[in-house]
C-alpha cells in the first residue's frame, strides 16, 4: 500500500517544540512516510529541541545568518526549499504557526503544487504590525494552506470568516499541550544548574520577552520595570531566559546583569523551560507559546504585548494583556503578586488550547484527507468564552 509522504518543516525553537509530538505520532503511524526538514531559522536553540526529543533532521536548510533580515531569510528558506522539493517531493508539508519559515516553506510548496498543512491555524490579532512580522505570516499562510489545523474554535471561526472552506478546517487543540505531557514531571531535577539552587518557596517570575515589535525602548521598558519590581518586593526572584539575539541579550545585560536576585539564563530546553514553569510563581512573557502552556499549568501570565492572537486565556482570566508601559507593568505585576484574590482567580486551571490529543487528531485528519479512512475526526470541544 502506497504510503502518504508528509514533511514536516520548521526553524525556530518554539515550532519545534510543538511541532515534537506531532512528529512522533507521525513516526508511529504505518500509512504515513514521515520525513523533517529544518531551516534553521534560529540555529542553537533549535538544536536543543531536536535532541532533547531525539529527532533527527532529514533536511537542513541551516539558512541563519548573524544579524540576519527578514528579507533575507526569507529568500533563502524560498530558494533552499525549492531544492529539497526537486529532491523530495512531498503529498503534504506540515508547517507552523506563525514564522518566516512557515510563510517561506508554503509559497515553495505552492510553487510546487505540493499540498500544505497548516498546525495551529486561524489565530489572528487583527493588526498586521502586531505581533509583527508573525500577524501577516499567518494570514498569508492561511491563503496558501489547503488543511487548517485549528487549536481552538474561535481559531476555526477566524478561518471561516475569511472564507476558508468548512470541510478544510480540523479543530484539534494545540500541540504544545501534547508536548508538556511528555516534558513536565513532579520530581524534575533541572539540566541547568542554576535551578536548582532556587528557592521555590519565594514568589519566582518566570520572564521571557525577545518579541520583534519589543526591540528598543519595549524591552528596555520590561527591563526597568522587571528591576523595580524585584527591589519593591523582597520576597521575588526573576528567572529571565534570554534570547541569543544581541539586540535582545544585550539591553537586558545592560540593565539587569548587576540586579540582586535577577537571573540571567540563556535559553532553556524543553523540559527545564516547562518544568520552570510548573514550579515557579507566576509569568511575565511576550511569547504567544507561554500564554497556552502556563495556563496548563494554573500560572498566571503577565502578556507584554499590546494585542494577543490568543484572546481565549484573557476571556478565560488567566493572563493580563499589559503592554510595555513601564508603570502598567509594575502596576499589574504586583496587583498578581500580593493580591491573594487576583491571584486565585488567574490561576483557576481553565484551559482552553487542548487536551494531549491534539498530535493524534492532526494525523488522522491527514488520513481523512487523504482517503485512508471515512469520517472526519470529531473536533476538540475546549472550553469556549
Amino acid at each position: 500500500m502506497e504510503k502518504i509522504k508528509v514533511m514536516s518543516i520548521f526553524g525556530t525553537r518554539p515550532e519545534a517544540i510543538k511541532m515534537a509530538p506531532l512528529i512522533k505520532e507521525l513516526e508511529r503511524c504505518e500509512e504515513i512516510e514521515s520525513k523533517v526538514c529544518v531551516t534553521a531559522q534560529h540555529r542553537e536553540m533549535l538544536d536543543q529541541v531536536l535532541e532533547h526529543f531525539n529527532i533527527t533532521a532529514d533536511f537542513d536548510l541551516n539558512v541563519m545568518k548573524e544579524k540576519q533580515s527578514l528579507s533575507g531569510v526569507t529568500n533563502r528558506i524560498l530558494i533552499g526549499m525549492e531544492e529539497i522539493f526537486n529532491q523530495y517531493t512531498p503529498d503534504l508539508i506540515l508547517v507552523h504557526g506563525d514564522t518566516t519559515t512557515t510563510f517561506s516553506s508554503s509559497l515553495a510548496a505552492f510553487y510546487k503544487q505540493i499540498q500544505v498543512g497548516h498546525v495551529e491555524a486561524g489565530l489572528r490579532s487583527f493588526d498586521k504590525h502586531f505581533p509583527y512580522p508573525e500577524e501577516i505570516n499567518r494570514k498569508l499562510t492561511g491563503v496558501l494552506a489547503d488543511m487548517h489545523f485549528a487549536p481552538t474554535a474561535n481559531s476555526k471561526e477566524n478561518l471561516l470568516r475569511e472564507g476558508v472552506k468548512e470541510e478544510d478546517i480540523f479543530v484539534t487543540g494545540n500541540t504544545v499541550i501534547d508536548a508538556m505531557n511528555f516534558t513536565v514531571q513532579d520530581n524534575y531535577k533541572f539540566k541547568c544548574e542554576e535551578l536548582n539552587l532556587i528557592d521555590f518557596n519565594k514568589k519566582i517570575i518566570m520572564v521571557t520577552a525577545h518579541r520583534r515589535e519589543n526591540w528598543g525602548s519595549g524591552i528596555r521598558n520590561i527591563c526597568n520595570a522587571i528591576k523595580e519590581i524585584v527591589g519593591r518586593n523582597e520576597n521575588v526572584e526573576v528567572i529571565y531566559s534570554v534570547h541569543l539575539n544581541p539586540v535582545v541579550k544585550d539591553m537586558v545585560k545592560e540593565v539587569l546583569g548587576e540586579t540582586e536576585r535577577v537571573h540571567l539564563l540563556p535559553p532553556l530546553d524543553a523540559s527545564d523551560a516547562h518544568n520552570l514553569m510548573n514550579k515557579c510563581f507566576m509569568v511575565m512573557t511576550d511569547s504567544g507559546g507561554l500564554q497556552e502552556e502556563a495556563p496548563h499549568l494554573g500560572k498566571p501570565v503577565i502578556v507584554l504585548r499590546d494585542v494577543t492572537e490568543r484572546p481565549e486565556a484573557v476571556k478565560a482570566g488567566t493572563v493580563k494583556l499589559v503592554g510595555t508601559n513601564y508603570d502598567k507593568i509594575i502596576k499589574e505585576t504586583e496587583d498578581v503578586l500580593n493580591n491573594q484574590q487576583v491571584y486565585n482567580k488567574m490561576k483557576s486551571a481553565i484551559n482552553p488550547y487542548g487536551d494531549g490529543k491534539a498530535s493524534k487528531r492532526i494525523v488522522e485528519s491527514i488520513l481523512y484527507k487523504f482517503n485512508k479512512c471515512c469520517e472526519k475526526p470529531e473536533e476538540f470541544k475546549g472550553e469556549e468564552f
